[in-house]
């Protein structure tokens, strides 16, 4: 056996301690695979929890991208009597004279519940609204609809949100629902909208077919508002006072992506805690890498003591013991990696979001198993490193 500093030899001396430490986990195979397997756990953990939210990231600035940061919604608050206030008739055409809008429109709520038919209690809303829609509302949420068609001005009709399609049995065109005591026939279903989470529990009827119907008087409910990018702070400032010049702090203006960077912050806080339970695991992993090297130098007294009456020096003892342990964590390392990737990918696939793998938790996953594993092997290898020929052979 070569020294491991010997020049030349070097090369071969590596070879010969990646046998050795191989050698060693094969003649123990079950107690390696379970001493691996609390490394695996935890590095697999670690790529999941840092990869799932990445991928849930890059599904959510998609979604921006497609549907617009730019869009900012006005309703109605409460007058200083803690009443719910009203906007203007004319919120909608005032909003579009602000210069740096693009395009508005508007939904009005209306007393109405929508139910599959007639015999369905008037109390069982499954938690849906009715809403006067404008005719170029679909235009300015940058909304899809998924199955039929949008609302034909003058007809007695409705579209309905996803949400509300799936909650009243709908899945096509052509059904016709009962609100109010009328019959009103389903022309459209409407694909997701993330930034109106409300659009989606709604059925929806024109504005002229709700005044006819229902008596509706015009008044928004919410102004939905297109702008150009680099001005919707300041279109935000000027919508109140805009809508209702005269009572411009009766006017709630929100953005609704906001909102969506507020749930992923919210969702990212998890992350530190899951974060914990994954070092957790890892530590756990390293005490049993520990504890296995411990028990292989106790009972491979009579193989060290061998080596060493062969002329084996204790260093070379010494990265023997070492090399196996950092092997046995380094591959707990690398199967948790496949693990965590596999498992991200499985579930940005099953929520159909774009998988997203940060190089930094792969490389450092594996990074880190090795060094636990060369903490776990100090006190092994030292300790067989200490045996003298004769004790061993004892």
């Amino acid at each position: 056996m070569h020294e491991l500093d010997a020049g030349s030899g070097s090369e071969v001396v590596v070879i010969d301690l990646l046998r050795l430490g191989f050698f060693g986990m094969k003649t123990r195979p079950i107690r390696a695979v379970l001493s691996a397997l609390g490394i695996a756990i935890g590095i697999a953990a670690v790529v999941a929890v840092v990869g799932i939210p990445a991928s849930s990231a890059a599904a959510l600035q998609e979604k921006m991208a497609k549907l617009g940061t730019n869009l900012l919604t006005a309703a109605p608050g409460q007058d200083f009597f803690g009443q719910d206030a009203k906007l203007p008739e004319t919120a909608v055409p005032m909003a579009k004279r602000i210069g740096a809008v693009s395009a508005a429109s508007a939904t009005g709520k209306l007393s109405a519940s929508v139910r599959k038919n007639d015999l369905v209690p008037s109390s069982d809303t499954l938690g849906l609204q009715v809403q006067a829609a404008e005719q170029d509302l679909l235009k300015v949420l940058n909304a899809e609809v998924r199955a039929g068609r949008w609302l034909s001005p003058g007809e007695k009709s409705v579209v309905l949100g996803g949400t509300a399609a799936s909650r009243l049995g709908v899945d096509r065109p052509g059904v016709q629902l009962w609100i109010d005591g009328q019959w009103f026939t389903v022309v459209g279903i409407l694909g997701p909208l993330p930034l109106s989470p409300e659009i989606d529990r709604s059925a929806l009827v024109g504005w002229e077919a709700a005044k006819e119907a229902f008596g509706f008087e015009g008044h928004a409910g919410t102004v939905y508002v297109r702008t150009t990018p680099d001005q919707v702070d300041n279109v935000r400032s000027l919508l109140g006072p805009t809508l209702n010049p005269q009572k411009s702090n009766e006017v709630k203006v929100s953005r609704p992506s906001e909102a969506l960077e507020a749930q992923q912050l919210a969702e990212s806080s998890y992350n530190a805690l899951f974060l914990g339970l994954g070092g957790v695991a890892l530590l756990v992993g390293g005490v049993g890498v520990a504890n296995t090297m411990v028990i292989s130098v106790l009972e491979r007294r009579r193989e060290i003591g061998l080596r060493r009456a062969l002329g084996a020096t204790r260093r070379q003892i010494r990265w023997q013991f070492l090399t196996e342990s950092v092997l046995l964590s380094g591959l707990g390392g690398l199967v948790g990696v496949i693990v965590g990737i596999a498992v991200t990918a499985g579930y940005s696939i099953s929520q159909r979001w774009p998988a997203a793998l940060p190089w930094p938790a792969l490389l450092g996953g594996v990074g880190s198993a090795v060094l636990i594993g060369a903490i776990a092997g100090v006190y092994p290898a030292v300790r067989a490193a200490r045996q003298s020929p004769t004790e061993a052979l004892a």
